[in-house]
């Protein structure tokens, strides 16, 4: 039988043996680095490693620190900056950052909270910095972009010391403190009431120029449409005396016997009037005698 304190013993040893073999692998992934630490200090020659997979170190002595190597954002409070023309604007940016620096990262800053910390201070330093020599106008609309160009090259130069580049920095909003802001709309809406009021004078005055040209066109047209309906009338009415005088020249007689028949037919026509006459009358000398003589 073999000896229980000999089996024991080789237990311990595997198990001792598994202990250090698994204090002694770590694995890095692919989104991000290990920085080994020798008694907290990186290690020699072997401190940074880039390659996601199983790596080993020497157990209880070494230990491992993960950098992140994707790209990292950071969000600042919102602050208030006073810009040139002594106009207060808050402004919100954000930062995009990524370590590339691993061993110069974990020994100004260490961690990620402790570098965006120190980002954070940075990025608004630069901020206030910058937007301090603009304008409001110029902050709003006209350079924003060269604005934020301006702000990236300070915070990566910054940057720099901490081991990181800056991908990007942006404005996210830029605006007026409440107060300042409802005055600014306030002198909004009344110069835009102004120019309403303007427009709409204008248009009045429009439509009052236009409505007096097309009433003088009117009596205009009227005056020259009754101008040539009294000439076409006149002209009617002289031709018309020319025939009547022509036909009573060339025939007296018959031109008394179709005026008559004319009143005839204008007398009886039915209506309200009436008329009291002598079957004598010179009116009826046609029913008397049809030859039109007059009476003896």
């Amino acid at each position: 039988m073999k000896n229980p304190v000999r089996i024991f013993g080789l237990v311990a040893a595997i198990i001792l043996l598994a202990i250090g073999v698994y204090s002694a692998a770590f694995t890095v992934f692919q989104t991000e680095q290990a920085l080994v630490l020798h008694f907290g200090e990186p290690a020699p020659g072997r401190a940074l490693v880039t390659e996601p997979g199983i790596h080993f170190k020497w157990p209880v002595v070494d230990t491992v620190a993960y950098i992140d190597n994707r790209i990292l954002d950071l969000e600042t409070n919102q602050q208030e900056v006073l810009a040139s023309d002594n106009n207060r604007i808050k402004v919100d940016a954000f930062l995009r950052y990524r370590i590339v620096d691993v061993l110069r990262f974990y020994q100004q800053v260490r961690t990620t909270q402790g570098a965006e910390s120190a980002l954070s201070n940075v990025l608004d330093s630069a901020v206030r910095r910058v937007l301090g020599e603009a304008n409001m106008t110029q902050i709003v609309r006209d350079q924003r972009a060269q604005l934020m160009v301006k702000i990236r090259q300070q915070v990566e130069q910054e940057a720099s010391k901490f081991g990181v580049t800056v991908v990007d920095v942006r404005i996210r909003r830029a605006d007026l403190p409440p107060q300042i802001s409802e005055k600014v709309y306030s002198r909004m809406q009344t110069e835009r009431a102004r120019e309403a009021a303007e427009f709409r004078a204008q248009g009045s005055e429009q439509a009052q120029k236009i409505t007096a040209k097309a009433d003088r066109d009117v009596v205009v047209l009227r005056a020259e449409a009754q101008q040539a309906a009294d000439q076409l009338r006149g002209a009617g009415e002289a031709e018309r005396n020319a025939i009547f005088a022509e036909a009573y020249g060339a025939d007296p007689e018959f031109f008394a016997f179709w005026r008559s028949m004319q009143a005839y037919e204008a007398g009886f026509k039915s209506g309200d009037t009436r008329m009291i006459m002598s079957p004598t009358s010179q009116f009826f000398h046609y029913f008397s005698k049809p030859s039109g003589a007059a009476n003896p």
